[in-house]
């Protein structure tokens, strides 16, 4: 068996499989950061305009009884 073949048989999936990038915890990552920002905008949001909104929803939740 010569070198070359030796080399592309058993030395290049195994350098292959190594390096290969891998995004699935990229993926993760990008998720939770998404996540994360969107926690921070609804709790933002709900805090600055909670204040504005409680006497309507109020209003509209005595309505409905």
């Amino acid at each position: 068996m010569d070198l070359v073949s030796y080399w592309q048989r058993h030395c290049a999936p195994y350098v292959r499989a190594r390096l290969a990038a891998s995004d699935v915890g990229a993926s993760l990552v990008e998720y939770a950061l998404l996540v994360g920002l969107i926690a921070i905008v609804c709790i933002a949001a709900i805090s600055f305009l909670g204040g504005r909104t409680a006497v309507p929803y109020s209003r509209l939740g005595s309505g409905l009884q």
